[in-house]
């Protein structure tokens, strides 16, 4: 039986990335999973990327689960509203994984810039996508969990730490949704559902495999332009880790706390796709990074 066999989960902003593998990792595991974004083939958002929330669901489905897409831009509450009423309409008011993942913040990011020097519009624009969407989805989407005395709110970030992260409006949205998790997890206790915090290490998304130009075939080959990039991981490492976090039964005692993709796999003893158990923490910490 697969643990989450049975189970009706929402990952938001599944279009790519950590977003995408996590629902296919979700679905791996047995549960039904809605994958939202804005990209939607034929039609796709502002971010310029080829990859839809349909190939996503495909993926699911591919994986074992059942993928369901919906286009949904969570800056918009209605349409966030609508997303939940038809989770809540479909699966008998029954939700139990929310991932938080909505980003959209890659052309907003000025690194180099102070605060005062760069686009203020972009700088807010990078906190309504990044921490507002996650706030409004969790609005709507807790209330079918405290319903039924059971759930988990996993918030996707960057880093396992407050400390800033090399540019304020980046700094900001990440740390916010760290907090985002906290806070919900000390509202939620109440009620038998729990928050977290998650972190990849070093992803090597679509996004980052373009940025070398290599794949997911030859990605080695990018060391040659930045040796730490060896050391970094696929999407569904934190994928799996997600899932087993989802899938344990001292979920609750887990309430509040950041994780890692490498400490999830310490944990649960879980590889990458790939064979290999990157630990992004233990090289950072190797190089000096957060000194």
């Amino acid at each position: 039986m697969k643990p989450l066999t049975g189970q009706i989960a929402v990952v938001a902003g599944a279009t790519r990335g950590a977003g995408r593998a996590i629902a296919a990792m979700l679905g791996a595991a047995g549960a039904t999973v809605y994958a939202t974004g804005r990209s939607v083939r034929g039609n796709p958002s502002d971010i310029g990327r080829p990859e839809t929330i349909e190939e996503t669901a495909e993926l699911v489905t591919e994986s074992g689960g059942r993928g369901i897409a919906v286009r949904v831009d969570h800056t918009v509450p209605e349409e966030v509203q609508a997303l939940f009423a038809r989770v809540a309409e479909e699966q008998d008011g029954r939700l139990d994984i929310l991932v938080n993942d909505v980003w959209g913040g890659e052309s907003l990011t000025e690194w180099g810039k102070p605060f005062w020097e760069g686009s203020l519009d972009k700088a807010l624009l990078m906190q309504r996508r990044a921490v507002h969407s996650h706030m409004i989805t969790s609005y709507y989407g807790a209330p079918l969990m405290i319903r039924r005395g059971s759930g988990l709110i996993v918030e996707i970030t960057d880093g396992i730490d407050y400390k800033y992260r090399g540019n304020l409006p980046y700094s900001l949205a990440k740390t916010s949704v760290i907090h985002l998790a906290e806070s919900q997890a000390a509202e939620l206790r109440p009620h038998g559902v729990a928050a977290v915090a998650v972190t990849p290490g070093f992803l090597r998304s679509e996004e980052m495999l373009a940025h070398f130009g290599v794949t997911e075939a030859n990605w080695r080959d990018a060391g040659a332009q930045d040796p730490h990039f060896l050391q970094s991981e696929t999407p569904f490492f934190v994928g799996r880790g997600i899932a087993a976090l989802a899938a344990d039964p001292d979920l609750m005692s887990k309430s509040g706390r950041i994780f890692s993709s490498w400490g999830l796999s310490d944990d649960y003893g879980i590889e990458d796709v790939d064979g290999r158990r990157p630990h992004w923490g233990r090289y950072a910490e190797e190089q000096g990074f957060y000194k």
